[in-house]
């Protein structure tokens, strides 16, 4: 929106470096907004302030002048298919658009209750399948893309594989993640240990580390060992993404307790 917290989320994605030629400010709609607050211990609540928002108002036509710069990875999120009915046509046409230029397809379900319940998210998110390459959810979330109720992890990874993803990359917290290749295979990372003081933006986290693996060209294991490293980042620090590393810092979480970078 063209408000101050519009105007702030800018200028933190520009100090980031990222590439913002396309972004799209709309003069009516306010920009959307979360908050979060702490209950009881390390217990958050969050709330959203979503609806009518600027982002609510997306269209395909949004997307169409980014098309022209090329990509190699389209990233989605559950949570832009909530907002209504223009994101998720703007969703199922940057799909369409990625098979056809031979794009790599991720889905990350990242379901958010507060947003849309399992009944009106499963058969969207499950629409979009066909079209994806690299299924991201954790265990919780699983049953909106796949399988009947009783069904466990293996046979829910099995649908989704045989539906054509090459790979589904399970999120599992404190016991780390796991990704199930269509070979049959499944590669597993360690999660690290850090003190955890904030876990809301871990999922984001783990997704950029995983990503960035995917255009860096690493293998299954250096891969998911980099997304589990960033989630650590991620728990370790408050906020949602102020604790991200940068390239060079990612060794830092293979020093030792205390050690101190002189």
């Amino acid at each position: 929106g063209a408000d101050e917290p519009g105007r702030t989320v800018l200028r933190a994605l520009r100090g980031e470096g990222v590439d913002l030629r396309h972004a799209t400010v709309d003069e009516e709609a306010p920009t959307g907004a979360m908050l979060r607050e702490t209950r009881v211990g390390d217990i958050a609540r969050v709330h959203y302030w979503r609806a009518g928002s600027a982002a609510s108002r997306q269209r395909p036509e949004h997307l169409a002048a980014a098309w022209a710069e090329g990509a190699r990875i389209l990233h989605l999120t559950g949570i832009t298919p909530a907002l209504g009915e223009g994101p998720r046509a703007a969703v199922a046409g940057a799909v369409r658009h990625a098979r056809e230029h031979g794009w790599t397809v991720t889905l990350d379900v990242n379901h958010r209750e507060r947003l849309w319940g399992a009944e009106q998210a499963a058969p969207v998110l499950r629409s979009l399948l066909p079209g994806v390459d690299v299924v991201i959810a954790s265990t919780e979330e699983l049953p909106l893309v796949a399988g009947a109720t009783e069904d466990g992890e293996r046979e829910r990874v099995a649908e989704l594989l045989a539906g054509g993803a090459r790979e589904v990359v399970v999120k599992l917290g404190a016991k780390g993640a796991r990704v199930h290749h269509r070979d049959g295979s499944t590669t597993k990372a360690p999660a690290r240990r850090v003190t955890v003081r904030d876990t809301v933006g871990a999922g984001d986290a783990f997704c950029a580390g995983y990503l960035s693996g995917l255009l860096d060209g690493l293998a299954a294991g250096p891969r998911l060992d980099r997304a589990v490293v960033c989630g650590a980042f991620a728990v370790a620090c408050e906020g949602d993404w102020e604790g991200l590393p940068h390239r060079d810092e990612l060794a830092l979480m293979d020093a030792g307790p205390g050690h101190a970078v002189r």
